[in-house]
């Protein structure tokens, strides 16, 4: 993956306004335990009371809470309340014990830090009391207090006992509550605030409701949040994958046109169909998932494990414990897949190479009666995809089940060990909710990354696949400063000790061949078959580049010239005629687009194909299917003929082009040439001595050498092996002429 990241450098700002939209889905779901923690703990359980110091207190509740603070405690609530003698109609409308009486209200300003401390103050304060009790024997600690009912009166009636308590005395009781824990501090604040707010006439279930209620208002903000984030990401990630697709898909195309025959040789034309679809397929898979994933899951993983700390740290061992076990299970299960997965690709090659083949050679299959083999054929090549997916998924949906147990067995963990925090006072029912949420999406988040990891090996193998392609470094190439033509040998070709040998190939299969082909003339090649005359014919418009010598077309070696140039100047009919699914008029325009129809039709005549082209309803409209299908073999090269000429190049090779016609077309088709073309240099391979002994030069190859140049009669004269060829089609009555 790492080979294409330079197709990720358009998309850099898409993909951090991902990520940071990302942590802001991470947010509002590692934020929503902590409000439903909340709703438990405080709306519920603590009837919406937030803080064990309460906003306002009569002057008897701040009067019984200074006698049991200590010097700095009451210090703090002298800093912290404002004695209220006159209230505002808002004092009377919050708290109506205002509107008879003197209250003290907490002041605006204060800081966190400050209140923190208050709410300390106020649990630490009711404990004292709590243990002043026990130490005078006059109730049994918090058993003489209702701790769900408090009767405020009953407490401020203490008060001037407890002032008159030795100062040692007050001092021992004051320690002992500050050893309590917070938590247990806390709880038994809040319930004394809340007899404070009660005394104050303040409405308790409205107080609830109201604190249920807009913290529910603000999960479900919250979670629209998250939400429009998670489906801004799926919209991004989405155009990022199929963006990015795309241009891999049109790199690939682009590069693969650019490709020689040599190219080509290493890379089988299934396997290029494979990667430019199915390969791109998988990276697109990879990249719309990974970014809603690969990302979101390691932020997701870190803000649990944070918050986990934050909410409490006795447990974290359960957390330890899970990850542990679920990182180890899916080391075993990749170690054993991922191996497979990475041969999935090749065996996607090699199942498309049958079916290409099968298709293909459909009429060769049945003409011997091979239908069944081919099957056998195809289904090996399918069993062994399909063998190799069920293995792979086989394995991993063994994941799933181990990751539900995992995830059930870590929830009875924390609700055993978290009953017995709750039963000491050191967790509340809300936290240890809140903790197991936490603990799921910890969970969750190594479950989607072990999902992101079931594609990424054989992506990556995609990706390599793919940059394999666009890596190719092309032989053929042009030159950074390409010449123009010589205009005054427009026409003219010519071979200057050519030698040529494929690839890594350790002989030559062209030696030294050198001819001219003048302007206006017909020079054709003849010889056994693998003489190298295709070989030749390809080396002219650079399908493949010399070994050794040169090649010059309109007086300039081909190397030396661009592609765009040497190609424009030459029209190519290959062997097999290759049509693409259209009209005939667009076939036939392929080469020259702006070509007008009069130019159309002189072609289709001199290719002798008007008369089976007008003959259909359609005419020129009529339909040519993929690759020709519903025309014969001697019409598409008739076509192709057709196809070449329209381009109007003054150079025009015909591969064994005529090798589908009758012997009546072939000559009408010979003449038509040779009556229009008169300026065209026309290089023609042939088996057939009778479609070139008209030519104007004969080569003759044999075994990569030219064994014989001259026309027709001075060849049977002066070369046997074109004798020998001759004499194979000619009667002698013909041969004498």
């Amino acid at each position: 993956m790492i080979r294409l990241s330079k197709y990720f450098k358009p998309f850099i700002f898409m993909l951090l306004l991902s990520i940071g939209l990302l942590f802001i889905q991470a947010s509002a779901d590692l934020n929503l335990p902590n409000y439903m923690s909340n709703i438990v703990t405080i709306g519920i359980q603590q009837n919406g009371i937030t803080h064990a110091s309460p906003d306002a207190l009569s002057l008897n509740g701040y009067d019984f809470i200074h006698t049991l603070a200590t010097d700095e405690q009451k210090l703090l609530l002298d800093n912290s309340y404002t004695l209220i003698t006159a209230p505002t109609a808002a004092d009377i409308k919050k708290y109506p014990f205002a509107a008879t009486n003197q209250i003290y209200i907490l002041n605006e300003d204060i800081t966190a830090e400050d209140r923190g401390q208050l709410d300390k103050t106020f649990g630490q304060s009711i404990w004292t009391m709590i243990t002043v009790a026990k130490s005078m024997g006059t109730g049994s600690g918090s058993g003489s207090l209702s701790m769900t009912d408090i009767d405020v009166a009953k407490l401020y009636a203490l008060t001037p006992t407890l002032k008159m308590i030795p100062a040692a005395g007050l001092l021992g009781a004051q320690a002992t509550s500050g050893a309590v824990s917070e938590t247990l501090l806390k709880q038994t604040g809040v319930v004394i605030a809340k007899a404070f707010y009660t005394e104050l006439g303040v409405d308790m279930n409205a107080k609830q409701m109201n604190y249920i209620l807009s913290t529910g208002v603000i999960m479900l903000l919250i979670t629209l949040l998250g939400a429009l984030a998670m489906i801004t990401v799926v919209f991004i990630s989405s155009r990022i994958g199929a963006a990015l697709s795309r241009n891999l898909r049109k790199d690939i195309f682009n590069k693969v046109e650019t490709f020689s025959n040599e190219e080509f040789d290493h890379f089988a034309a299934s396997s290029l169909i494979t990667r430019t679809t199915n390969d791109v397929t998988q990276v697109q898979m990879l990249i719309t998932m990974g970014i809603r994933i690969l990302f979101y899951a390691p932020i997701l993983a870190v803000g649990g494990i944070w918050m986990i700390f934050k909410t409490n740290t006795s447990m974290v061992w359960i957390i330890g414990l899970a990850v542990t076990l679920l990182i180890g299970m899916i080391s075993v299960i990749f170690t054993v897949a991922v191996p497979k997965f990475k041969m999935t690709q090749k065996l996607v090659d090699q199942l498309n190479l049958v079916a290409r083949e099968g298709l293909s050679g459909l009429m060769v299959v049945r003409a011997f009666g091979n239908q069944k083999f081919e099957a056998k054929r195809f289904d090996k090549a399918n069993r062994n995809l399909a063998d190799t997916l069920l293995f792979v998924n086989r394995v991993m949906i063994v994941l799933m089940p181990f990751m539900m147990l995992i995830m059930n067995l870590t929830v009875i963990l924390i609700v055993w060990f978290g009953a017995k925090q709750i039963d000491a006072s050191n967790l509340q029912i809300g936290q240890m909710m809140a903790f197991m949420q936490y603990a799921m999406q910890v969970i969750m988040s190594f479950l989607m990354i072990s999902m992101v990891f079931i594609i990424l090996p054989r992506a990556e193998v995609s990706a390599s696949r793919i940059a394999d392609v666009l890596a190719v470094k092309n032989k053929i190439v042009d030159p950074e400063s390409p010449k123009a033509f010589d205009n005054s040998k427009i026409g003219m070709v010519e071979f200057n000790n050519v030698s040529f040998r494929y690839g890594k190939a350790n002989e030559d299969v062209l030696h030294d061949v050198s001819f001219t082909a003048q302007r206006g003339q017909t020079t054709a090649f003849i010889g056994s078959t693998g003489s190298g005359k295709s070989t030749l014919i390809n080396l002219i418009p650079r399908f493949y580049d010399v070994t050794a010598g040169s090649i010059k077309v309109n007086g300039v070696d081909i190397r030396e010239v661009s592609q765009h140039d040497l190609h424009e100047t030459i029209s190519y009919v290959p062997q097999k005629g290759m049509l693409l699914s259209g009209s005939v008029n667009f076939n036939l325009k392929y080469g020259k687009q702006t070509a007008t129809d009069e130019e159309v039709k002189k072609a289709a005549d001199i290719a002798q194909a008007t008369d089976f082209i007008t003959q259909k309803e359609e005419g020129f409209e009529t339909n040519i299917a993929q690759a020709g299908a519903n025309v014969s073999g001697g019409q598409k090269q008739r076509l192709s003929i057709a196809r070449a000429l329209v381009k109007g190049s003054p150079i025009v090779i015909f591969d064994d082009s005529f090798s589908a016609l009758d012997f009546k077309t072939d000559q009408r088709l010979r003449e038509a040439l040779h009556k229009e073309l008169r300026n065209t240099t026309l290089l023609i391979v042939a088996q057939r001595v009778s479609t070139i002994m008209n030519a104007d030069q004969i080569i003759v190859l044999e075994e990569g050498k030219v064994v014989g140049t001259g026309t027709h009669h001075e060849l049977l004269k002066s070369c046997p092996t074109y004798y020998e060829i001759a004499s194979s089609q000619l009667s002698q009555e013909e041969l004498a002429l």
